[in-house]
Protein backbone atom coordinates (compact mmCIF):
# COMPACT_ATOMS: atom_id res chain seq x y z
CA UNK A 1 0.00 0.00 0.00
CA UNK A 2 0.84 3.26 -1.22
CA UNK A 3 1.52 5.72 2.01
CA UNK A 4 0.44 8.69 -0.38
CA UNK A 5 -2.74 6.03 0.39
CA UNK A 6 -2.70 6.78 4.00
CA UNK A 7 -2.01 10.86 3.63
CA UNK A 8 -5.40 11.27 1.39
CA UNK A 9 -6.69 9.48 4.84
CA UNK A 10 -4.72 11.58 7.28
CA UNK A 11 -6.09 14.91 5.04
CA UNK A 12 -10.08 13.71 4.88
CA UNK A 13 -10.02 13.45 8.82
CA UNK A 14 -8.13 16.45 9.12
CA UNK A 15 -10.74 18.41 7.01
CA UNK A 16 -13.60 17.67 9.44
CA UNK A 17 -14.30 17.54 13.26
CA UNK A 18 -17.59 15.91 12.99
CA UNK A 19 -16.85 12.27 14.81
CA UNK A 20 -19.30 10.28 13.14
CA UNK A 21 -17.48 11.43 9.63
CA UNK A 22 -14.24 10.45 10.48
CA UNK A 23 -15.93 7.35 11.79
CA UNK A 24 -17.11 6.74 8.52
CA UNK A 25 -13.89 8.27 6.14
CA UNK A 26 -11.92 5.16 8.46
CA UNK A 27 -14.42 2.11 7.73
CA UNK A 28 -14.33 3.31 4.28
CA UNK A 29 -10.63 3.57 4.23
CA UNK A 30 -10.00 0.19 6.01
CA UNK A 31 -11.95 -1.71 4.53
CA UNK A 32 -9.41 -1.21 1.26
CA UNK A 33 -6.55 -2.01 3.63
CA UNK A 34 -4.85 -5.76 2.62
CA UNK A 35 -4.78 -7.88 5.64
CA UNK A 36 -1.14 -7.96 5.87
CA UNK A 37 -0.97 -3.84 6.31
CA UNK A 38 -3.51 -3.72 8.86
CA UNK A 39 -1.38 -3.76 11.89
CA UNK A 40 0.91 -1.16 10.67
CA UNK A 41 -1.58 1.28 9.14
CA UNK A 42 -3.60 1.14 12.51
CA UNK A 43 -0.79 1.98 14.63
CA UNK A 44 0.30 5.06 12.02
CA UNK A 45 -3.29 6.21 12.52
CA UNK A 46 -2.56 7.02 15.70
CA UNK A 47 0.79 8.14 14.99
CA UNK A 48 2.23 5.56 16.83
CA UNK A 49 5.04 2.78 15.68
CA UNK A 50 4.69 1.30 18.96
CA UNK A 51 1.54 -0.08 20.69
CA UNK A 52 0.73 2.08 23.49
CA UNK A 53 2.09 -0.17 25.92
CA UNK A 54 5.39 -0.72 24.50
CA UNK A 55 7.22 2.31 25.52
CA UNK A 56 10.08 2.42 22.96
CA UNK A 57 9.60 6.43 21.44
CA UNK A 58 11.54 7.23 18.65
CA UNK A 59 13.15 9.62 19.87
CA UNK A 60 13.06 12.25 17.33
CA UNK A 61 13.60 16.16 18.53
CA UNK A 62 11.87 19.15 16.89
CA UNK A 63 16.04 20.06 16.39
CA UNK A 64 16.64 16.72 14.60
CA UNK A 65 13.86 17.30 12.32
CA UNK A 66 14.86 20.58 11.11
CA UNK A 67 18.37 18.89 10.34
CA UNK A 68 16.36 16.03 8.58
CA UNK A 69 14.28 18.99 6.22
CA UNK A 70 17.72 20.64 5.76
CA UNK A 71 19.15 17.18 4.45
CA UNK A 72 15.37 16.82 2.62
CA UNK A 73 15.92 19.64 0.77
CA UNK A 74 19.22 21.00 0.56
CA UNK A 75 18.42 24.16 2.18
CA UNK A 76 20.55 25.42 5.02
CA UNK A 77 19.46 24.71 8.63
CA UNK A 78 18.88 28.65 8.69
CA UNK A 79 16.76 28.84 5.89
CA UNK A 80 14.68 26.17 7.45
CA UNK A 81 14.03 27.58 11.02
CA UNK A 82 13.55 30.72 9.44
CA UNK A 83 10.77 29.35 7.63
CA UNK A 84 9.33 27.32 10.17
CA UNK A 85 8.61 30.46 12.40
CA UNK A 86 7.06 32.18 8.93
CA UNK A 87 4.67 29.15 8.43
CA UNK A 88 4.54 28.00 12.01
CA UNK A 89 4.42 24.57 11.00
CA UNK A 90 7.62 22.54 10.39
CA UNK A 91 5.34 20.34 8.44
CA UNK A 92 4.33 22.48 5.67
CA UNK A 93 7.92 24.01 5.75
CA UNK A 94 8.80 20.02 4.72
CA UNK A 95 6.70 19.72 1.89
CA UNK A 96 7.28 23.29 0.68
CA UNK A 97 11.31 22.96 0.85
CA UNK A 98 11.44 19.73 -0.46
CA UNK A 99 8.42 19.77 -2.81
CA UNK A 100 10.68 22.64 -4.79
CA UNK A 101 13.93 20.18 -4.79
CA UNK A 102 11.82 17.65 -6.15
CA UNK A 103 10.38 19.98 -9.05
CA UNK A 104 14.24 21.23 -9.84
CA UNK A 105 15.34 17.82 -9.94
CA UNK A 106 12.18 16.11 -11.57
CA UNK A 107 13.04 12.88 -8.69
CA UNK A 108 9.74 11.23 -7.51
CA UNK A 109 9.50 8.10 -5.72
CA UNK A 110 6.21 7.32 -3.49
CA UNK A 111 6.79 5.49 -0.25
CA UNK A 112 5.21 2.67 0.64
CA UNK A 113 3.58 2.54 4.21
CA UNK A 114 5.80 -0.68 4.85
CA UNK A 115 8.90 1.11 4.28
CA UNK A 116 7.40 4.27 6.46
CA UNK A 117 6.28 1.60 9.14
CA UNK A 118 9.82 -0.36 9.58
CA UNK A 119 12.17 3.07 9.88
CA UNK A 120 10.22 4.55 12.16
CA UNK A 121 10.49 1.12 14.46
CA UNK A 122 14.11 1.09 13.94
CA UNK A 123 14.61 4.57 15.18
CA UNK A 124 14.70 3.68 19.16
CA UNK A 125 17.66 1.05 18.01
CA UNK A 126 19.81 3.87 16.62
CA UNK A 127 22.22 4.48 19.61
CA UNK A 128 25.53 5.20 20.20
CA UNK A 129 28.56 7.32 18.44
CA UNK A 130 26.93 8.79 15.33
CA UNK A 131 23.81 7.92 15.80
CA UNK A 132 22.21 11.43 15.48
CA UNK A 133 23.59 11.36 12.08
CA UNK A 134 22.20 8.32 10.91
CA UNK A 135 18.49 9.34 12.88
CA UNK A 136 18.97 12.37 10.67
CA UNK A 137 19.58 10.98 7.11
CA UNK A 138 17.01 7.92 7.46
CA UNK A 139 14.35 10.67 8.35
CA UNK A 140 15.79 12.75 5.55
CA UNK A 141 15.71 10.47 2.89
CA UNK A 142 11.94 9.07 3.66
CA UNK A 143 11.08 13.04 3.56
CA UNK A 144 12.64 13.02 0.51
CA UNK A 145 10.32 10.32 -1.25
CA UNK A 146 7.21 11.58 0.28
CA UNK A 147 4.80 12.85 -2.12
CA UNK A 148 1.77 15.47 -1.67
CA UNK A 149 1.80 16.53 1.86
CA UNK A 150 3.58 13.44 2.76
CA UNK A 151 6.38 15.40 4.32
CA UNK A 152 4.08 17.11 6.77
CA UNK A 153 2.31 14.07 8.39
CA UNK A 154 5.30 11.94 7.99
CA UNK A 155 7.48 14.57 9.93
CA UNK A 156 4.84 14.98 12.66
CA UNK A 157 4.38 11.25 13.05
CA UNK A 158 7.95 11.16 13.43
CA UNK A 159 7.64 13.75 16.64
CA UNK A 160 5.15 11.92 17.74
CA UNK A 161 2.63 15.38 17.22
CA UNK A 162 0.14 13.97 14.44
CA UNK A 163 -3.07 14.16 15.88
CA UNK A 164 -5.57 14.05 13.32
CA UNK A 165 -8.64 12.83 15.76
CA UNK A 166 -8.52 9.52 15.78
CA UNK A 167 -10.13 8.97 19.36
CA UNK A 168 -10.37 5.49 20.93
CA UNK A 169 -13.95 5.36 20.72
CA UNK A 170 -13.77 6.63 16.45
CA UNK A 171 -11.34 4.04 15.92
CA UNK A 172 -13.27 1.64 17.53
CA UNK A 173 -16.73 2.32 15.79
CA UNK A 174 -14.30 2.37 13.00
CA UNK A 175 -13.60 -1.15 12.96
CA UNK A 176 -17.38 -2.04 14.03
CA UNK A 177 -18.55 -0.75 10.36
CA UNK A 178 -15.80 -1.95 8.20
CA UNK A 179 -15.46 -5.75 9.26
CA UNK A 180 -18.38 -6.75 11.52
CA UNK A 181 -21.16 -5.80 8.88
CA UNK A 182 -23.83 -3.47 11.76
CA UNK A 183 -26.80 -2.91 9.81
CA UNK A 184 -26.59 0.82 10.05
CA UNK A 185 -26.73 3.41 7.19
CA UNK A 186 -24.22 6.46 7.69
CA UNK A 187 -26.32 9.82 6.54
CA UNK A 188 -23.60 12.08 5.36
CA UNK A 189 -26.11 14.98 4.91
CA UNK A 190 -27.00 14.46 8.56
CA UNK A 191 -24.52 12.90 9.61
CA UNK A 192 -26.62 10.94 11.29
CA UNK A 193 -26.77 7.05 11.69
CA UNK A 194 -29.59 5.60 10.53
CA UNK A 195 -30.99 1.76 11.95
CA UNK A 196 -33.64 -0.05 10.05
CA UNK A 197 -35.27 -0.73 13.96
CA UNK A 198 -34.86 -1.33 17.86
CA UNK A 199 -33.45 -4.28 16.74
CA UNK A 200 -30.53 -3.22 14.19
CA UNK A 201 -29.41 -0.86 17.03
CA UNK A 202 -29.09 -3.51 19.94
CA UNK A 203 -27.12 -5.58 17.42
CA UNK A 204 -24.83 -2.56 17.02
CA UNK A 205 -24.21 -1.55 20.56
CA UNK A 206 -23.51 -5.64 20.87
CA UNK A 207 -20.72 -5.23 18.36
CA UNK A 208 -18.82 -2.26 19.57
CA UNK A 209 -18.99 -3.39 22.92
CA UNK A 210 -17.38 -6.61 21.53
CA UNK A 211 -14.45 -4.36 20.38
CA UNK A 212 -14.26 -2.55 23.42
CA UNK A 213 -14.02 -5.26 25.45
CA UNK A 214 -11.61 -6.94 23.02
CA UNK A 215 -9.18 -3.54 23.37
CA UNK A 216 -10.08 -3.42 27.16
CA UNK A 217 -8.14 -6.56 27.02
CA UNK A 218 -5.30 -6.64 24.92
CA UNK A 219 -5.04 -2.58 24.85
CA UNK A 220 -3.58 -2.56 20.90
CA UNK A 221 -6.48 -1.70 18.56
CA UNK A 222 -3.97 -2.87 15.47
CA UNK A 223 -4.33 -6.48 17.20
CA UNK A 224 -8.38 -5.82 17.66
CA UNK A 225 -8.59 -4.76 13.84
CA UNK A 226 -7.03 -7.64 12.09
CA UNK A 227 -8.53 -9.85 14.93
CA UNK A 228 -12.04 -8.56 13.49
CA UNK A 229 -11.34 -8.51 9.57
CA UNK A 230 -10.29 -11.91 9.96
CA UNK A 231 -12.37 -13.73 12.24
CA UNK A 232 -14.87 -11.25 13.61
CA UNK A 233 -16.94 -11.21 16.70
CA UNK A 234 -16.42 -14.99 17.73
CA UNK A 235 -12.36 -14.08 17.26
CA UNK A 236 -12.63 -10.92 19.68
CA UNK A 237 -14.47 -12.91 21.94
CA UNK A 238 -11.23 -14.89 22.75
CA UNK A 239 -8.66 -11.94 23.05
CA UNK A 240 -7.72 -12.36 26.59
CA UNK A 241 -5.51 -10.41 29.47
CA UNK A 242 -1.79 -11.27 29.08
CA UNK A 243 0.39 -10.89 32.37
CA UNK A 244 3.41 -8.92 31.58
CA UNK A 245 1.23 -6.97 29.54
CA UNK A 246 -0.35 -3.55 31.00
CA UNK A 247 -4.12 -2.48 30.63
CA UNK A 248 -5.58 0.38 30.96
CA UNK A 249 -6.85 1.85 34.62
CA UNK A 250 -10.29 2.86 35.26
CA UNK A 251 -10.36 6.14 36.17
CA UNK A 252 -13.14 8.07 38.35
CA UNK A 253 -15.36 10.48 38.03
CA UNK A 254 -15.84 13.51 40.67
CA UNK A 255 -18.41 15.13 43.22
CA UNK A 256 -17.87 17.54 45.51
CA UNK A 257 -19.58 15.89 48.53
CA UNK A 258 -20.31 12.39 50.14
CA UNK A 259 -23.54 12.30 49.80
CA UNK A 260 -23.38 13.43 46.04
CA UNK A 261 -21.25 10.28 45.67
CA UNK A 262 -23.08 8.23 47.05
CA UNK A 263 -25.63 8.76 45.43
CA UNK A 264 -24.32 8.56 42.12
CA UNK A 265 -23.06 5.54 42.71
CA UNK A 266 -26.44 4.15 44.90
CA UNK A 267 -26.42 2.64 48.43
CA UNK A 268 -24.87 0.46 49.78
CA UNK A 269 -21.77 1.77 48.87
CA UNK A 270 -18.14 0.96 49.08
CA UNK A 271 -16.34 3.64 50.15
CA UNK A 272 -12.30 3.56 50.28
CA UNK A 273 -9.40 5.88 51.31
CA UNK A 274 -8.40 8.02 48.35
CA UNK A 275 -4.48 7.92 48.99
CA UNK A 276 -1.81 10.44 47.88
CA UNK A 277 0.20 7.78 46.02
CA UNK A 278 0.83 6.82 42.70
CA UNK A 279 -0.65 4.33 40.41
CA UNK A 280 0.64 0.45 40.24
CA UNK A 281 -0.45 -2.13 38.30
CA UNK A 282 1.27 -5.08 39.27
CA UNK A 283 1.34 -8.64 37.25
CA UNK A 284 2.28 -11.77 38.79
CA UNK A 285 3.06 -14.89 37.25
CA UNK A 286 4.35 -17.61 39.69
CA UNK A 287 7.78 -16.22 40.51
CA UNK A 288 8.08 -13.25 38.18
CA UNK A 289 6.35 -9.88 39.42
CA UNK A 290 5.76 -6.76 36.86
CA UNK A 291 5.03 -3.75 38.00
CA UNK A 292 3.71 -0.77 35.40
CA UNK A 293 2.30 2.71 36.58
CA UNK A 294 -0.20 4.75 35.03
CA UNK A 295 1.17 5.57 31.92
CA UNK A 296 1.99 1.96 31.22
CA UNK A 297 5.69 1.92 31.87
CA UNK A 298 7.45 -0.92 33.26
CA UNK A 299 8.93 0.05 36.66
CA UNK A 300 9.98 -3.54 38.18
CA UNK A 301 13.52 -2.51 38.52
CA UNK A 302 12.69 0.79 40.63
CA UNK A 303 10.32 -1.16 43.28
CA UNK A 304 12.50 -4.42 44.04
CA UNK A 305 10.78 -3.92 48.00
CA UNK A 306 7.35 -3.68 46.45
CA UNK A 307 8.48 -6.99 44.26
CA UNK A 308 9.25 -8.72 47.43
CA UNK A 309 6.56 -7.80 49.23
CA UNK A 310 4.14 -9.22 46.29
CA UNK A 311 5.98 -12.30 46.33
CA UNK A 312 5.75 -12.64 49.84
CA UNK A 313 2.52 -11.81 50.81
CA UNK A 314 0.17 -12.61 47.87
CA UNK A 315 -1.20 -15.71 48.00
CA UNK A 316 -1.99 -16.54 44.80
CA UNK A 317 0.07 -17.71 42.37
CA UNK A 318 -1.15 -15.39 39.18
CA UNK A 319 -3.02 -12.26 40.04
CA UNK A 320 -3.44 -8.99 38.48
CA UNK A 321 -3.29 -6.16 41.22
CA UNK A 322 -4.98 -2.56 40.50
CA UNK A 323 -3.37 -0.61 43.84
CA UNK A 324 -1.85 2.79 45.14
CA UNK A 325 1.84 3.07 46.28
CA UNK A 326 2.03 5.66 49.23
CA UNK A 327 5.27 7.07 50.66
CA UNK A 328 5.68 7.20 54.38
CA UNK A 329 8.35 8.73 56.52
CA UNK A 330 10.57 5.66 58.08
CA UNK A 331 11.57 7.50 61.23
CA UNK A 332 7.42 8.12 61.84
CA UNK A 333 5.74 6.14 60.35
CA UNK A 334 3.56 8.79 58.91
CA UNK A 335 1.99 9.18 55.24
CA UNK A 336 4.29 11.54 53.08
CA UNK A 337 2.91 13.41 49.85
CA UNK A 338 3.39 12.15 46.33
CA UNK A 339 5.96 14.69 45.69
CA UNK A 340 7.64 13.39 47.92
CA UNK A 341 7.90 10.14 46.21
CA UNK A 342 7.62 10.68 43.00
CA UNK A 343 11.49 10.78 42.40
CA UNK A 344 11.46 6.82 42.67
CA UNK A 345 9.54 6.43 39.25
CA UNK A 346 12.10 7.68 36.92
CA UNK A 347 15.41 6.73 39.53
CA UNK A 348 17.26 3.91 37.79
CA UNK A 349 20.64 4.14 39.95
CA UNK A 350 21.37 3.72 43.90
CA UNK A 351 17.95 1.72 43.96
CA UNK A 352 18.53 -0.07 47.31
CA UNK A 353 19.67 3.67 48.62
CA UNK A 354 16.38 5.15 47.84
CA UNK A 355 13.79 2.67 48.95
CA UNK A 356 15.48 3.17 52.54
CA UNK A 357 15.38 6.45 52.05
CA UNK A 358 11.89 6.79 50.96
CA UNK A 359 9.92 3.60 51.56
CA UNK A 360 6.44 2.82 50.29
CA UNK A 361 3.31 0.97 51.48
CA UNK A 362 1.00 -0.92 48.53
CA UNK A 363 -2.41 -0.38 49.07
CA UNK A 364 -4.63 -3.23 46.78
CA UNK A 365 -7.94 -1.67 46.27
CA UNK A 366 -8.58 -3.91 43.37
CA UNK A 367 -7.52 -7.58 41.05
CA UNK A 368 -8.59 -7.86 37.87
CA UNK A 369 -7.39 -11.29 37.09
CA UNK A 370 -6.96 -14.53 39.51
CA UNK A 371 -5.52 -17.51 39.15
CA UNK A 372 -5.97 -17.92 34.69
CA UNK A 373 -9.96 -15.96 35.18
CA UNK A 374 -10.32 -12.68 34.16
CA UNK A 375 -12.85 -10.55 36.39
CA UNK A 376 -13.12 -7.60 34.72
CA UNK A 377 -17.12 -8.29 34.12
CA UNK A 378 -17.18 -9.79 37.88
CA UNK A 379 -18.99 -6.95 40.11
CA UNK A 380 -16.61 -4.84 42.83
CA UNK A 381 -17.92 -6.48 45.35
CA UNK A 382 -17.03 -10.27 44.22
CA UNK A 383 -13.46 -8.62 43.07
CA UNK A 384 -12.87 -7.26 46.77
CA UNK A 385 -13.82 -10.37 48.56
CA UNK A 386 -11.26 -12.72 46.46
CA UNK A 387 -8.78 -9.48 47.02
CA UNK A 388 -9.08 -9.52 50.60
CA UNK A 389 -8.64 -13.35 50.28
CA UNK A 390 -5.75 -13.11 48.11
CA UNK A 391 -3.59 -10.51 49.97
CA UNK A 392 -2.29 -10.85 53.50
CA UNK A 393 -1.78 -7.33 55.14
CA UNK A 394 1.74 -6.03 55.95
CA UNK A 395 1.32 -3.20 57.38
CA UNK A 396 4.40 -0.87 55.77
CA UNK A 397 4.92 -3.31 52.92
CA UNK A 398 1.73 -4.24 51.53
CA UNK A 399 -2.00 -4.06 52.77
CA UNK A 400 -5.89 -4.14 50.95
CA UNK A 401 -7.21 -0.30 51.08
CA UNK A 402 -9.11 1.03 54.01
CA UNK A 403 -12.87 0.32 52.73
CA UNK A 404 -16.41 -0.24 54.22
CA UNK A 405 -19.76 -0.84 52.80
CA UNK A 406 -22.64 1.65 54.59
CA UNK A 407 -26.02 3.18 52.92
CA UNK A 408 -25.65 5.89 56.17
CA UNK A 409 -24.16 9.16 54.64
CA UNK A 410 -23.02 10.32 58.39
CA UNK A 411 -20.94 6.95 58.39
CA UNK A 412 -19.93 7.98 55.04
CA UNK A 413 -18.68 11.66 56.37
CA UNK A 414 -17.00 10.25 59.29
CA UNK A 415 -15.30 7.92 57.28
CA UNK A 416 -14.10 10.63 55.20
CA UNK A 417 -13.25 12.82 58.26
CA UNK A 418 -10.94 9.65 58.96
CA UNK A 419 -9.86 9.46 55.57
CA UNK A 420 -8.17 13.49 55.76
CA UNK A 421 -6.67 12.94 59.37
CA UNK A 422 -4.49 10.41 58.23
CA UNK A 423 -3.19 12.88 55.33
CA UNK A 424 -5.10 11.06 52.63
CA UNK A 425 -6.83 12.91 49.62
CA UNK A 426 -10.15 12.26 50.29
CA UNK A 427 -12.49 9.06 49.71
CA UNK A 428 -13.12 6.60 46.96
CA UNK A 429 -17.08 6.21 46.69
CA UNK A 430 -17.73 2.97 44.74
CA UNK A 431 -20.59 0.81 43.16
CA UNK A 432 -20.73 -2.38 44.49
CA UNK A 433 -22.12 -3.73 40.95
CA UNK A 434 -19.67 -1.72 39.31
CA UNK A 435 -17.74 -3.67 36.34
CA UNK A 436 -14.42 -2.60 35.88
CA UNK A 437 -14.12 -0.21 32.51
CA UNK A 438 -10.33 -0.26 31.48
CA UNK A 439 -9.48 3.53 30.64
CA UNK A 440 -12.98 4.74 31.57
CA UNK A 441 -13.99 7.48 33.55
CA UNK A 442 -17.02 5.60 34.82
CA UNK A 443 -19.43 6.87 37.00
CA UNK A 444 -20.28 3.68 39.48
CA UNK A 445 -16.76 4.89 40.78
CA UNK A 446 -16.20 8.72 41.85
CA UNK A 447 -13.62 10.65 43.71
CA UNK A 448 -14.26 12.90 46.53
CA UNK A 449 -11.75 15.32 47.90
CA UNK A 450 -11.41 19.31 49.64
CA UNK A 451 -13.59 21.85 47.97
CA UNK A 452 -10.48 23.21 46.83
CA UNK A 453 -11.17 22.57 42.99
CA UNK A 454 -7.99 20.96 41.34
CA UNK A 455 -7.57 19.64 37.78
CA UNK A 456 -5.34 17.71 35.88
CA UNK A 457 -4.00 19.62 32.68
CA UNK A 458 -1.00 19.47 29.71
CA UNK A 459 1.33 21.95 29.58
CA UNK A 460 0.94 22.93 24.89
CA UNK A 461 3.07 26.06 25.03
CA UNK A 462 5.28 28.77 27.09
CA UNK A 463 7.70 31.29 27.16
CA UNK A 464 11.17 32.28 28.17
CA UNK A 465 11.76 34.52 31.34
CA UNK A 466 12.78 37.26 31.46
CA UNK A 467 15.35 39.42 34.22
CA UNK A 468 15.81 37.01 37.14
CA UNK A 469 13.99 34.21 35.56
CA UNK A 470 16.08 34.36 32.09
CA UNK A 471 16.83 31.06 30.93
CA UNK A 472 13.49 29.28 32.30
CA UNK A 473 10.44 28.90 30.72
CA UNK A 474 8.20 30.74 33.24
CA UNK A 475 4.57 31.30 32.05
CA UNK A 476 2.83 27.90 30.74
CA UNK A 477 -0.65 27.75 28.39
CA UNK A 478 -2.56 24.22 29.69
CA UNK A 479 -5.29 22.40 27.86
CA UNK A 480 -7.94 20.04 28.72
CA UNK A 481 -8.70 16.44 26.61
CA UNK A 482 -11.42 17.77 24.13
CA UNK A 483 -14.03 15.54 23.40
CA UNK A 484 -12.54 14.14 20.47
CA UNK A 485 -9.24 13.27 22.25
CA UNK A 486 -7.90 16.76 20.98
CA UNK A 487 -6.24 19.11 23.87
CA UNK A 488 -7.91 22.51 24.37
CA UNK A 489 -6.60 25.25 26.38
CA UNK A 490 -8.26 26.71 29.12
CA UNK A 491 -5.85 29.18 30.36
CA UNK A 492 -2.16 30.02 31.52
CA UNK A 493 -0.01 30.02 34.65
CA UNK A 494 2.85 30.99 36.16
CA UNK A 495 2.62 31.10 39.96
CA UNK A 496 3.03 28.12 42.12
CA UNK A 497 6.67 27.28 41.01
CA UNK A 498 9.33 28.32 43.19
CA UNK A 499 12.52 29.95 41.97
CA UNK A 500 15.01 28.51 44.65
CA UNK A 501 16.38 24.73 44.41
CA UNK A 502 16.19 24.73 48.60
CA UNK A 503 12.57 25.51 48.77
CA UNK A 504 9.37 22.96 49.16
CA UNK A 505 8.07 22.14 45.80
CA UNK A 506 8.15 22.34 42.25
CA UNK A 507 10.98 24.83 41.11
CA UNK A 508 10.84 27.02 37.42
CA UNK A 509 14.04 24.80 36.60
CA UNK A 510 12.98 21.81 36.87
CA UNK A 511 10.00 22.37 35.31
CA UNK A 512 12.11 23.87 31.91
CA UNK A 513 14.30 20.73 32.25
CA UNK A 514 11.09 18.47 32.14
CA UNK A 515 9.76 20.25 28.83
CA UNK A 516 12.64 21.45 26.86
CA UNK A 517 13.39 17.76 24.69
CA UNK A 518 9.60 18.52 24.20
CA UNK A 519 9.73 21.94 22.71
CA UNK A 520 8.27 22.07 18.71
CA UNK A 521 8.86 25.56 17.74
CA UNK A 522 10.07 28.68 19.11
CA UNK A 523 9.53 32.03 18.02
CA UNK A 524 10.84 35.31 19.79
CA UNK A 525 9.93 34.26 23.93
CA UNK A 526 7.39 32.06 22.33
CA UNK A 527 7.31 28.44 22.61
CA UNK A 528 5.06 25.60 21.41
CA UNK A 529 5.39 22.22 23.39
CA UNK A 530 4.77 18.68 22.57
CA UNK A 531 1.68 17.74 25.13
CA UNK A 532 3.64 15.27 27.20
CA UNK A 533 4.01 17.19 30.70
CA UNK A 534 0.89 17.25 33.22
CA UNK A 535 0.40 19.86 36.12
CA UNK A 536 -1.63 19.46 38.86
CA UNK A 537 -3.76 23.02 39.57
CA UNK A 538 -5.43 24.48 41.84
CA UNK A 539 -7.79 27.09 40.90
CA UNK A 540 -10.17 29.82 42.47
CA UNK A 541 -13.29 29.36 39.38
CA UNK A 542 -13.90 28.72 35.83
CA UNK A 543 -15.04 31.05 34.12
CA UNK A 544 -16.62 30.92 30.22
CA UNK A 545 -13.95 32.35 27.90
CA UNK A 546 -13.64 32.52 23.88
CA UNK A 547 -9.96 33.53 24.39
CA UNK A 548 -9.46 29.73 24.70
CA UNK A 549 -10.55 26.72 22.60
CA UNK A 550 -12.17 25.06 25.73
CA UNK A 551 -14.96 28.08 25.69
CA UNK A 552 -13.52 28.30 29.58
CA UNK A 553 -10.45 29.70 31.61
CA UNK A 554 -9.26 28.79 35.11
CA UNK A 555 -9.02 32.23 37.57
CA UNK A 556 -6.28 32.41 39.35
CA UNK A 557 -4.96 28.84 38.73
CA UNK A 558 -1.44 27.63 40.42
CA UNK A 559 0.79 24.62 40.33
CA UNK A 560 0.47 22.19 43.06
CA UNK A 561 2.57 19.62 41.53
CA UNK A 562 4.28 17.50 38.45
CA UNK A 563 2.11 14.51 37.81
CA UNK A 564 4.63 12.53 36.91
CA UNK A 565 2.54 9.33 36.89
CA UNK A 566 0.10 10.81 34.43
CA UNK A 567 -0.24 10.47 30.88
CA UNK A 568 -1.09 13.22 28.21
CA UNK A 569 -4.60 10.49 27.83
CA UNK A 570 -5.58 10.68 31.08
CA UNK A 571 -5.95 14.31 32.09
CA UNK A 572 -9.06 16.53 32.59
CA UNK A 573 -12.02 15.93 29.91
CA UNK A 574 -13.02 19.03 28.60
CA UNK A 575 -16.66 17.25 29.82
CA UNK A 576 -15.38 17.57 33.38
CA UNK A 577 -14.97 20.95 32.85
CA UNK A 578 -18.20 21.75 31.41
CA UNK A 579 -19.78 19.94 34.54
CA UNK A 580 -17.45 21.55 37.08
CA UNK A 581 -18.77 25.27 35.42
CA UNK A 582 -22.66 24.63 35.52
CA UNK A 583 -22.14 22.77 39.41
CA UNK A 584 -20.14 26.06 39.91
CA UNK A 585 -23.14 28.04 38.76
CA UNK A 586 -25.50 26.53 40.53
CA UNK A 587 -23.99 26.40 44.19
Amino acid sequence: MHYSDLVTVYEALEATSKRLEKTHVLSEFLQTVPENELEKVILLLRGRAFPPWDKRTLGFSSKLAVKAVAVASGESEKTVTESWKKEGDLGKVAVLLVGKKKQATLVSQDLTVREVFETLQKLPGMEGLGSTDRKTKTIAALLGHATGNGAMFLLRTVLETLRVGVADGTLRDAITWAYLQPQINYNMEKNDIEFADDSSREDYNKLTEAVQKAYDRCNDFSHVAVTAKEGGTAALGKIALELGTPIRVMLAQREATVEAGMARVGAPAALEYKYDGFRMQVHKDGSKVTIFTRRLENVTMQFPDVVDAVKAHVTAKTCLLDCEAVGYDAATGKYTAFQQISQRIRRKYDIDKLKKKLPIELNVFDILYLEGEELLDMPFSERRKKLEKTVKNVPKAIVCSSYIVTDSVAEGEKFYKAALAAGNEGVMCKALDGLYKPGSRVGHMVKVKPVLDTMDLVVVAAEWGEGKRSGWLTSFTVACKGDEGDFLTIGKVGTGLKELEQEDGVTFNQVTELLKPHLLSEDGRDVVVKPQIVFELAFEEIQASPSYESGYALRFPRVLRVRDDRDPEEITTLEEVRVAYEHQRGR
